[in-house]
Formats: structure tokens, sequence, C-alpha cells
């Protein structure tokens, strides 16, 4: 069995769970340090973009698909008409809508390429990612920047990594730090449009699933 290999582990060689706890505080620092770095025009932009589309798609591969899908369910919540892209019943997008991709790297092929059609259509691409001259952050019409270390990073990390204290090379795996800080980052772009548009907090209960 595949989980034989690890048998002969013992939790007891855990000291204080240092590595729970220092993973836990990286990406609070990472989450701090990108903070001062938001562009806040940018996030202007983007809000009076998802206000004034017709219609809101969201789309990206693996975790920040799961992202992009916890993203599109807030929005349902708010009342906008969203979809995610690759949904069986996801309709055609159109040259009023807008689409809102996440991709750490910006390189991911399958959401770079559906960004260019997204351009050729002539819809609003707008890009979340940590790499503003990938290919994504390139041909969108707004490009939201959140400087993390992404799956296709070989390095030890970015600067703020470098400069922790210690050697910790078990810290957040992969595309860990963008998926979590992006997410933190929608979240909080929700918070926002809340107070936009007045909504309550019954509101958003009444729109949620009752199916579940």
């Amino acid at each position: 069995m595949i989980g034989d290999q690890f048998t002969h582990m013992k939790i007891d060689q855990v000291k204080d769970c240092e590595d729970v706890i220092l993973s836990m505080e990286f990406i609070v620092d990472n989450i701090n340090e990108v903070i001062k770095l938001l562009d806040r025009e940018a996030i202007k932009n983007m809000l009076q973009k998802i206000l004034d589309g017709e219609r809101i798609f969201v789309m990206g591969a693996g975790r920040s698909g799961l992202v992009a899908k916890a993203f599109g369910m807030r929005l349902m919540h708010l009342g906008f008409t969203v979809y995610v892209v690759g949904e069986t019943t996801t309709p055609a997008v159109g040259q009023k809508d807008i689409v809102i991709a996440i991709s750490g790297s910006g390189e991911t092929r399958s959401i770079a390429d559906l960004g260019k059609i997204v351009k050729d259509i002539g819809s609003t691409l707008i890009t979340v990612t940590s790499k503003k001259e990938s290919t994504l952050g390139r041909i969108s019409d707004i490009t939201m920047v959140l400087p993390s270390k992404t799956k296709n990073d070989h390095d030890a990390g970015g600067s703020l990594e470098k400069n922790m204290r210690g050697d910790y090379k078990n810290l957040p795996p992969l595309g860990t730090s963008f998926e979590i800080t992006s997410l933190v980052f929608l979240d909080s772009v929700i918070a926002q449009l809340i107070t936009l548009i007045g909504a309550t907090e019954s509101e958003l209960k009444a729109r949620h699933t009752n199916i579940e």
C-alpha cells in the first residue's frame, strides 16, 4: 500500500510543530509584504470594470482555479451574473463581459491561451498574477500583481523568504504563497464591493445555495 512508506514515522519526533508555525508566519508575512506593494489604482480600475461589466467570467487552473471559483461564488452572492470558464453550462463570452484570470506564473498554457481568445473577442481581461511581464500580464487590460512564490520558481523563494532567519526548507510548497495571497486579496475585493453596492449580510445569505 502507498501509505506503508510512512508507517515508520513518529509524530513525537516533531518538535513543537515548528514547520506548521513557521509556514503560517511566512504566509502572514508574505501577505503583509504584498499589501505594501499593491497598485491601488489598478484595484480601483478592477472594481470599476466589475461594476460596469455585463457578466463576469472567472478562470484558473489547478489550485488557482479553486481560488477563481471561490471568488466567483462571492460575486454570485453579491448578485453579479458570474460563470466559471470550463463548466458545461458556461455560455459564450461577449465583448461587454469581464474575464478574470488567476495565474501565479501568468504562463499556464491553458489559461494563457484562453486569455488570448478573450482579447480576440474584445472582452475585458483582468489577470491576478505574481508576474507582470508574463504572457497574461502583458495582454491583460488590468494586471493585478501579487508578488509571491509560484510553482514555477525554482530558487528558494523571493526576498522575503530569503531574509527569514534560519534555514527553513519546509515552508509552504509550490504556489501556496500566491494561491493564499490571491484568495485573501479577492475576498478583500469582495469586501470593498459590499461597501460600494451597499449589500447586507442577509442579502448574501439569501443567495447562498440551499440544496448542498
